[in-house]
């Protein structure tokens, strides 16, 4: 405990810095690598917190409550790029959110979770990948009608706002209505209680971590995303490789390292759970949200993408199901999904 103490004091002298960097016009390229570590190191925090305060659940709500909160960096970042004029930055900060969760961090969680295992074989419950693989289809969906009729110049590429809204209305509710009966599993799980994380913090301090870091978490995504234009610039990469590699993997750092550490220690459906719903919520909680809240905001979000990212979507969601729907992987497998996403990253290098 005392060392996860020592981390946090280290995350907010960081913190501290970044907003130090901000108002005194520091180089910008300075700001966003600070700002950006701190992001990652409240990530971390909330990761520690909300596994002390789900230690008293199972993995389903858990995991949940973990992805959600994990999440708070990206949602934060994604609405100021979005009050900032960056569309682009926003756009490729979701999709690198789903890419990298769906790619990296599971292909690197199923490693660590085969290296542990005798007979090198991972096994989870089946139920949340194909649970996953179905909401991730359904988003695939709606994005690829969205940008074939942007493709082909339609009358209805004319509404895009208007459909994408709507989209995301009936995104939200089947949402929910998977999420309602998911966390209801964990009652008449007995493996749930078998799995139960331990707890790292007492509970009041978890909470009152969490809070802190929800503050953080928005200061910093606003300093991070101010210094984003010039440092971006100055140091010669394209927007499309800033949102979809390092804002993605700053945004993303508590599945980066809580999934990759549970499933190193055995907690195989936790791991699988923590990257699993950050996941299906992207796709199916967070892009929606996101796409509404645009509404307000001079420049508007929409699911339309480019064709090759539509296409790497699908192609996603379909290794998703195909490596993790029979409830077993190996480390073969794992290393076939890191593999993906540097393929894609290097890709988007050269955009």
């Amino acid at each position: 405990m005392a060392r996860v103490y020592a981390a946090s004091a280290v995350v907010l002298a960081v913190a501290v810095a970044g907003g130090i960097l901000h108002f005194t016009d520091a180089e910008p390229v300075v700001t966003f690598v600070v700002t950006g570590a701190a992001l990652g190191g409240v990530a971390w925090l909330i990761g520690i917190a909300t596994e002390s305060v789900g230690a008293r659940f199972g993995p389903a709500v858990t995991g949940a409550l973990q992805s959600t909160l994990g999440n708070l960096p990206e949602l934060f970042i994604v609405l100021f790029a979005l009050s900032a004029g960056e569309v682009v930055v926003a756009q490729f900060s979701i999709l690198g959110s789903l890419f990298a969760n769906a790619l990296l961090v599971l292909g690197l969680t199923i490693a660590a979770g085969s290296l542990r295992r005798a007979d090198g074989t991972m096994t989870f419950g089946a139920r949340l990948p194909n649970d996953t693989a179905t909401l991730l289809l359904l988003a695939v969906f709606l994005i690829s009608i969205l940008g074939l009729s942007d493709q082909v110049g339609d009358r209805a590429s004319e509404h895009q706002v208007a459909i994408s809204a709507v989209g995301a209305v009936c995104l939200l509710l089947v949402y929910a209505a998977w999420l309602f009966s998911y966390l209801r599993s964990d009652r008449t799980s007995e493996r749930a209680l078998v799995e139960a994380p331990h707890s790292v913090l007492p509970f009041p301090a978890a909470i009152a971590m969490l809070a802190l870091s929800g503050v953080l978490a928005a200061l910093l995504s606003d300093w991070f995303v101010d210094a984003l234009d010039p440092a971006v610039e100055a140091l010669g990469i394209s927007k499309a490789f800033t949102g979809l590699v390092i804002v993605a993997i700053a945004g993303n750092a508590v599945e980066n390292v809580v999934a990759v550490s549970l499933a190193w220690k055995g907690n195989n459906d936790l791991a699988i759970s923590v990257v699993k719903n950050s996941v299906s919520q992207i796709a199916c909680f967070l892009f929606p949200v996101l796409v509404l809240a645009s509404l307000a905001f001079t420049h508007r979000l929409t699911f339309v993408v480019d064709p090759v990212y539509l296409g790497a979507l699908a192609l996603t969601a379909i290794a998703l199901w195909q490596i993790t729907g029979d409830g077993r992987a190996v480390l073969f497998e794992g290393l076939a999904l890191v593999s993906l996403y540097v393929v894609l990253a290097t890709l988007v290098w050269f955009e």
